[in-house]
């Protein structure tokens, strides 16, 4: 079957296929360097929004220092976010790890038995599916009438003129009455 299935011929060329896949490529090649493009103007334009450019020019010795200082101060304080970022991920994720094993011992203790196979008789696959309470062996021929083969009556033959004269009026007529009964 697979054999088959593997020779089946499909509607395009070799080069019609390859030509589509080129095409393809390109197309997904120009889509991703547009995409990053877009990704690197949405981040510079964030990155303005929220920090002011920076004017060094004319400043003392001194006020860059105290623009240092600040600047530290403002990483430090973005630090300890961080590592209490950190120590919240490190916490929910030794909670879920703990959660799945105590999930891993519950279904061990519940395992599922194996189904084995069952041979059952054909009387006793019908019972089940009728949903009737049969007997292991069901005697289907119980319910069906014997029918006795009568034995044909033979008639002498004799000559047919006087059958004919016998049944003949109304006493022949009687005869045929008599004998349906």
């Amino acid at each position: 079957m697979t054999f088959i299935a593997s020779q089946k011929k499909s509607k395009y060329t070799a080069t019609r296929r390859l030509l589509l896949k080129t095409k393809l490529m390109k197309k997904a090649t120009s889509m991703l360097a547009a995409e990053r493009e877009q990704n690197k103007r949405e981040r510079d334009d964030a990155l303005t929004e929220r920090v002011s450019p920076l004017k060094l020019s004319g400043m003392s010795a001194q006020e860059l220092q105290e623009l240092c200082k600040e600047l530290h101060r403002k990483i430090d304080v973005v630090d300890e976010a961080r590592y209490d970022l950190e120590i919240k991920v490190a916490k929910n994720e030794i909670e879920i790890q703990t959660l799945t094993q105590k999930i891993w011992e519950m279904k061990g203790t519940k395992q599922r038995t194996k189904l084995k196979r069952v041979k059952k008789s054909h009387d006793a696959m019908l019972g089940a599916l009728t949903e009737s309470k049969m007997s292991s062996k069901a005697d289907f021929k119980a319910n069906l009438k014997t029918v006795k083969k009568e034995e044909e009556k033979k008639e002498e033959v004799t000559d047919w003129r006087k059958n004919v004269e016998a049944m003949s009026g109304m006493e022949g007529r009687k005869k045929l009455f008599d004998a349906g009964q």
